[in-house]
């Protein structure tokens, strides 16, 4: 069952060229209808759903600018539903310990907890294969078959460019491997002033980002359950091999920023988008932050990791973002879900940002246009077995290794720097004699 439902992901995503098929050159992006456009049976509808919610957020960035021009087009259509933003910065630490109150607003993005505690907190929506008609990503927040949230979009993984910076430079294909993508940086280094990568070292999660293209260099939707049943996840020729030894390789040939280590993330938005910097490792989530900054929005483009597998096909990893629940103490449970279908089915957020709409029948992004052109295939990892559940991040922790920390990241762009006598193969040594010893103990 789990593997049709991997397959159903695949086949509907490949989709992507007949939302594209039928447009121009430069297609517009559909937007979810007006209320006033839908049949007439819907405009003689009137709403009737009334209540005051509070809707918890991590994207602080939009929270009194996006969201607000949203609320007037909700009020719309739902004139007696009164919501209240609350943008909280340390999202994931707040909320969790929220839970432990009834106080967690009345429809938020559900932290990062336990399958079996979703029913102690949030409200059933229906069954994965109920909603699975409808919505991608269903089963990231489901207990068995039924859903207690609704991804408000997804993610594709990749690379954030500045396409003038590309034009400039001369460039007229994206890179489809390292070679290529090097080729690429050292082509803007010499014929722009922009800086060809900017890996935001500083800033330590930016680090990570590069961790999120694994399961598209393996194209392999069950790599990473893969990794605890192998001794050397670093090994040459490995998809995180691949991956950090191109991070190392830029880092070595000065095609990064002056000093790393004075990166700023929030300077970094309106430097790509000015053209100051061409190119930045992030999920597709980042495209509508450049985009804010950006004169002419088109300016930004995303494209995949480059890499082309054996079979001649690129994959990029996709995953859900955070999942829209309702609080199941809320007083106005019907208000709270007008407010999240609405929000997710009709607000065009998903597109707005560059990201993957949950919607089945939702078209893409233009800004996803290069994984089209190029044929790219989204892979979503492959559920765990409930055997083997916890066992890479148990190793990975016993390791510590720090798949999703910027230690060993931080440790690959020094020693690329020349700040650390160790070598890139000897750093791969390393975490392949941590990860050994650790599975060892762990998977018995």
């Amino acid at each position: 069952m789990r593997g049709k439902k991997v397959l159903t992901l695949l086949l509907v995503i490949m989709l992507i060229g007949s939302v594209f098929a039928g447009c121009a050159k430069k297609p517009e992006v559909s937007t979810p209808a007006d209320p006033k456009q839908q049949s007439s049976d819907k405009e003689e509808q009137k709403a009737t759903v009334k209540g005051e919610i509070t809707f918890l957020t991590h994207r602080t960035d939009v929270v009194d600018t996006l969201f607000q021009d949203y609320l007037k087009k909700f009020n719309e259509k739902y004139p007696d539903v009164k919501v209240k933003f609350e943008a909280i910065t340390d999202y994931e630490g707040q909320v969790k310990i929220r839970l432990n109150t009834k106080d967690y607003g009345d429809v938020l993005g559900i932290p990062n907890i336990d399958a079996n505690e979703l029913p102690n907190f949030f409200v059933e929506l229906g069954t994965v294969q109920e909603l699975g008609k409808k919505y991608r990503f269903i089963d990231k927040k489901a207990l068995g078959e039924k859903v207690y949230g609704i991804p408000h979009a997804g993610t594709a993984q990749g690379i954030v460019y500045n396409k003038k910076v590309f034009e400039k430079a001369g460039i007229t294909q994206l890179p489809k491997t390292p070679d290529e993508f090097i080729a690429a940086l050292k082509q803007i280094k010499q014929k722009t002033d922009a800086i060809p990568l900017y890996t935001n070292y500083a800033a330590g999660w930016a680090l990570d980002q590069w961790e999120a293209n694994r399961t598209g260099v393996s194209g392999d939707p069950n790599y990473v359950n893969s990794l605890a049943h192998t001794d050397a996840p670093f090994a040459q020729g490995t998809p995180h091999y691949i991956i950090y030894k191109l991070m190392y390789d830029v880092v070595k040939e000065g095609l990064v920023e002056k000093d790393p280590f004075t990166t700023d993330w929030e300077a970094s938005k309106p430097m790509i988008a000015e053209g100051k910097i061409a190119t930045m490792v992030l999920g597709s989530w980042a495209i509508g932050q450049m985009q804010a900054f950006a004169q002419n929005p088109d300016d930004i483009g995303y494209m995949p990791f480059p890499y082309t597998a054996k079979d001649g096909k690129i994959y990029s990893g996709a995953a859900a973002d955070y999942c829209f629940g309702i609080n199941k103490n809320s007083k106005n449970i019907e208000a709270a879900k007008a407010w999240m279908y609405w929000f997710i089915d009709e607000s065009g957020f998903a597109q707005s940002q560059g990201m993957i709409p949950t919607g089945v029948d939702q078209p893409f992004p233009e800004s996803l246009r290069a994984f089209h052109d190029m044929g790219v295939v989204l892979l979503e990892d492959a559920p765990t077995s409930l055997a083997e559940a916890g066992w890479v991040d148990a190793i990975d922790n016993k390791a510590e290794v720090g798949l999703w920390k910027p230690d060993f990241k931080k440790r690959i762009v020094e020693a690329a720097l020349g700040n650390r006598k160790e070598s890139f193969d000897d750093i791969m040594n390393d975490l392949n004699k941590r990860w050994a010893a650790a599975r060892k103990e762990v998977v018995k």
